[in-house]
């Protein structure tokens, strides 16, 4: 004890070793805003409310009996997971769309036993759906997929006489709509008007034959908000919920969701002192700083691709030099790059300690390690 007395006073330093509870807050109001702005925008069409990604990052059944409230009764999922774990939080008699064709017969088993609407994107995604409906002695339900140009898979638009066989050769399936999923560079592009023409095309083709299409949906997020003539029976929301889609100013939605975590250390470090990990940086002056421990391994500071080449490079290089964190009622800066799993702030100016906590924005399809909450 005596040797530890007499190294003497260390310089301030604070490091309390709080329970690194981060948290990822969903603010329930901000949702339903959104939910006014893209019920405005459909215009009366039916509304999917896509989960994919555990509801894009916002937590799958949460935000499902979120949005259910807002009067959203069809739902799409990517995963038989995802079905399942709707069905089971008490979705009985809501439509579920799977987004995904299959032709694995454990899946399609799993996908009819929770009464799943499926996807045929080819012939032989539909002969296999029909030959275990017919081998239950039942009627599964499908849409058709068609592919007009992102290549994610669907039915051909050069090849209308395969999807004509899918109405003509399955006796057990029933189906009940239509769907393409449109691409776009911008708002003013000349690529969906292209796309939808070519699936009218399709949709021409299968009238003239005497068939009927059933709810024909092309829209998701992007083309809810920027085409019009996207609409048509039905659309998809997925990312527009969270207010996370490619959008443009003054549209009326707001991002969803921002992290929360605890301050892990606070201490002064002297000028010319560095700090970072990926690129260094020396402090011009005696600086107080705090490390938060979150970092882009968390999904802090990374942002969904909006364009490429040297000008996304340099924008997302302008974002990260001004992004901040909130303690308090005060926005503090980053210094240096956001690291791996911690970053450091300058809290020179502000009173703080470890333990207290910060507030960052934060995109809920990239959060990693977090508790959701529903605020």
């Amino acid at each position: 004890n005596m040797m530890f007395k007499s190294w003497g006073r260390a310089p301030e330093t604070d490091r309390r070793e709080p329970s690194i509870m981060r948290k990822l807050i969903i603010e329930k109001a901000t949702v339903r805003a959104n939910m006014a702005v893209i019920k405005e925008r459909a215009r009366g069409a039916a509304l999917y409310g896509v989960l994919t990604g555990d509801g894009g990052g916002a937590g799958l059944t949460e935000l499902a009996r979120l949005i259910r409230d807002e009067g959203i009764s069809r739902f799409a999922v990517g995963t038989v997971e995802e079905a399942q774990a709707l069905r089971e939080a008490g979705f009985e008699d809501e439509e579920i769309l799977m987004l995904r064709a299959t032709v694995d017969r454990e899946e399609l088993e799993r996908l009819v036993d929770l009464n799943v609407v499926c996807t045929i994107s080819s012939v032989d995604t539909g002969l296999a759906l029909n030959a275990l409906a017919e081998n239950r002695s039942t009627v599964a339900e499908a849409h058709i997929q068609v592919d007009t140009g992102m290549g994610f898979g669907g039915f051909l638009v050069g090849e209308p006489e395969k999807i004509l066989l899918a109405y003509r050769s399955l006796p057990n399936v029933a189906l009940s709509g239509i769907y393409t999923q449109l691409h776009a560079v911008s708002p003013k592009g000349p690529e969906v008007g292209a796309q939808l023409r070519q699936f009218h095309q399709v949709l021409d083709a299968i009238h003239a034959a005497g068939f009927e299409t059933g709810t024909v949906h092309a829209a998701g997020s992007y083309a809810l908000m920027h085409f019009d003539e996207a609409r048509l029976d039905a659309v998809r929301a997925g990312s527009v919920l969270l207010g996370r889609c490619r959008r443009d100013q003054g549209d009326g939605l707001r991002p969803v969701g921002f992290g929360e975590a605890p301050l892990a250390e606070v201490r002064w470090l002297p000028k010319g002192h560095t700090v970072g990990a990926d690129r260094l940086t020396a402090l011009k002056r005696p600086t107080r700083v705090a490390v938060l421990p979150v970092g882009y391994q968390n999904g802090f500071g990374v942002d969904r691709p909006r364009d490429s080449g040297l000008l996304a490079l340099w924008r997302q290089w302008q974002k990260n030099r001004s992004r901040t964190v909130r303690l308090g009622e005060q926005r503090v800066k980053i210094i240096g790059s956001i690291g791996a799993t911690e970053t450091i702030l300058n809290v020179t100016d502000v009173k703080c300690s470890a333990g207290d906590t910060a507030a960052f924005e934060l995109d809920p399809l990239y959060a990693r390690g977090f508790q959701i909450e529903y605020r």
